[in-house]
């Protein structure tokens, strides 16, 4: 299903060939594109063109809703949560990653200086605290 000119997000399915390949009535899919479920692309005239990717969310959402007994608001959120925690992960890997280059980057500078040599610089950050507290004059 997969066409090496077109990447998983490329949206290319018209709604029959998409409700073909995902096993759902094309009313379906409309539905679950109204409820924010599995939002395609669009065409220049507003038709709507599903991806691989969008195909597969059909298909686990069908999963979800046949199998699992799972009404379409608890999909929508596991779908968000979902999508979130993906975010999360790739945040995290680029977290570490700047995290062992700063490591790399320490012990670098370590093993060329001598002991009392140069000192790393570090990033100021300025903090402002804001007195919350009345002035003096104004307690009662």
């Amino acid at each position: 299903m997969t066409n090496p000119a077109f990447g998983d997000d490329t949206p290319v399915y018209v709604i029959s060939v998409a409700a073909d390949l995902s096993g759902l009535h094309p009313q379906t899919l409309r539905q679950y594109d109204r409820l924010g479920l599995v939002s395609p692309g669009r065409a220049a005239g507003r038709g709507r063109r599903y991806s691989v990717r969008d195909i597969q969310m059909l298909r686990e959402v069908q999963r979800l809703s046949q199998e699992e007994g799972i009404n379409l608001a608890g999909i929508k959120r596991i779908l968000e949560l979902q999508r979130e925690v993906a975010e999360l992960r790739d945040h995290i890997f680029h977290l570490h990653n700047e995290m062992e280059a700063a490591r790399s980057a320490v012990s670098r500078r370590e093993s060329g200086r001598s002991p009392g040599g140069e000192l790393l610089p570090v990033r100021r950050t300025r903090v402002t605290i804001f007195n919350t507290s009345p002035p003096p004059d104004q307690e009662r």
